[in-house]
C-alpha cells in the first residue's frame, strides 16, 4: 500500500491564529493539489511554543473550535495534523496538544505524554498514546519530547506501528543529537520515521528546520535542508521511499 505524507514547513506568528490557520489552509490545500494523504505541522504550530502564555491559548477539545481545519480535511481529502495547547480534563495547566482532522469530518485530539525539562511549570502531560490509520497504514504520533521516551516508541512498535512522526520544535543547536535519537528509533522499530519542525523562531528557540525522513535501517533517507516555507512530501510504498519538495509562499 502507498501513503503519501507531506511534511508542512510553515512560518509560525506568536499568539496569532487566525494568521496561523490561514497559513495552515494554504499548506493543506498545497499538500493535498499534490497527492498527500496526511499532512504533519510542527509541535503547536497554532500557536507558537510560548510556554507562559499556553493558558491563555488553551484550546477547548470541541470539534467546532476546528472548524475551518475540518473543513479544510473534507474538502481537500486529506488527514490534518496540526498542534495547540488544549484545556486538559483533569487538571488546571493545559497540555501540549495536536488536532487530528478527517476528511470524513471526525476530529481528534492528542495530549504530549512525556514533557521537556521546564514544560512542566506551564503544562500537564497526557495519557494515552495515539495512532492513526490511514490507507492500510497504522502511524504512531508523538510530539516532541515524547520520542525521548522508550516506553512511547516502545508502544508504538507493540501497537503495529507502519510509520512513527514527531511533530516538534528542535533548535539549531539540538538537531545533530535529536537526529541521532530518531534514527536510532527508526532502527529499533524497524519502520519509517518522519519529523515535521519549525521554520521560524519561537519561544526564543533559534529552529533547525529541515524536516526529514529515516528509513527503517536507521539511515537519514532524505532532509529537506531548508527552513523557507514548504512542502515535503515522502511517498513510502512497501520498503520503498521517495521525496519531493515544493516551495510555497508565506500568504
Amino acid at each position: 500500500m502507498t501513503i503519501v505524507i507531506s511534511l508542512a514547513q510553515v512560518p509560525v506568528v506568536e499568539g496569532d491564529v487566525q494568521t496561523n490557520i490561514a497559513n495552515h489552509l494554504f499548506q493543506i490545500q498545497q499538500s493535498s493539489a499534490h497527492g498527500a494523504d496526511i499532512v504533519v505541522f510542527p509541535e503547536l504550530s497554532l500557536t507558537g511554543y510560548e510556554l507562559d502564555r499556553v493558558q491563555d491559548w488553551a484550546m477547548a477539545k470541541e470539534p467546532e473550535h476546528f472548524h475551518e481545519l475540518s473543513q479544510a480535511a473534507v474538502v481537500n481529502k486529506i488527514v490534518v495534523i496540526a498542534g495547540c495547547p488544549l484545556i486538559a480534563d483533569t487538571s488546571s495547566k493545559p497540555t501540549i496538544g495536536a488536532v487530528i482532522c478527517y476528511p470524513d469530518g471526525r476530529t481528534e485530539f492528542y495530549s504530549k505524554q512525556y514533557l521537556h525539562t521546564g514544560e512542566e511549570q506551564y503544562c500537564s502531560a497526557g495519557n494515552h498514546d495515539c495512532f492513526i490509520d490511514v490507507k492500510g497504514s497504522r502511524i504512531a504520533l508523538a510530539i516532541c519530547a515524547d520520542f525521548s521516551s522508550d516506553k512511547h516508541w516502545g508502544n508504538a512498535h507493540e501497537n503495529g506501528a507502519d510509520i512513527y512522526i514527531a511533530s516538534a520544535l528542535i533548535s539549531e543547536s539540538g538537531f545533530q543529537s535529536d537526529s541521532c535519537r530518531l534514527a536510532d528509533i527508526a532502527k529499533e522499530i524497524q519502520c519509517p520515521v518522519l519529523l515535521s519542525n519549525h521554520i521560524s523562531e519561537t519561544g526564543g528557540w533559534q529552529v533547525a528546520g529541515n524536516n526529514s525522513i529515516w528509513s527503517s535501517d536507521g539511515h537519514v533517507q532524505y532532509s529537506s535542508d531548508t527552513k523557507s516555507p514548504s512542502i515535503f512530501l515522502c511517498t513510502i510504498a512497501n520498503h520503498s521511499i521517495s521525496t519531493d519538495t515544493y516551495f510555497t509562499e508565506n500568504i
